[in-house]
């Protein structure tokens, strides 16, 4: 990059770093870094920056963590996500998680 472009590259960096932090906050370690995502809101992306930017950095954190990053603007909110194969013991305890958590919900409405 050239010297002028310096700040910006900063700014990439400095983003990159938040995002991945949000990402890595977003993992439950007994998925062991599996099923990762991140939901930024129109302020979130607001307060970021430019859409094309933070799309790129985001893509970049999420290959620092070790995703296959894909991202999709829906409504005013950027979806990052996680897009590779899920082991199968991941996938079965994220369904009885999830069961578990459905039966919790419905036995607190009893």
């Amino acid at each position: 990059m050239p010297a002028k472009d310096e700040p910006a590259r900063r700014r990439h960096e400095k983003l990159v770093d938040r995002l991945e932090g949000l990402m890595r906050a977003s993992l439950k370690p007994r998925y062991r870094g599996y099923h990762g995502q991140l939901i930024l809101s129109s302020g979130d992306l607001e307060e970021m920056g430019e859409l094309k930017d933070v799309r790129r950095a985001a893509r970049e954190a999420g290959r620092r963590l070790g995703w296959q990053p894909k991202t999709h603007v829906v409504d005013a909110r950027l979806f990052v996500y996680d897009d590779r194969e899920v082991p199968r013991e991941i996938s079965e305890l994220t369904a009885r998680d999830a069961t578990d958590a459905i039966d919790a919900q419905l036995r607190g409405r009893e």
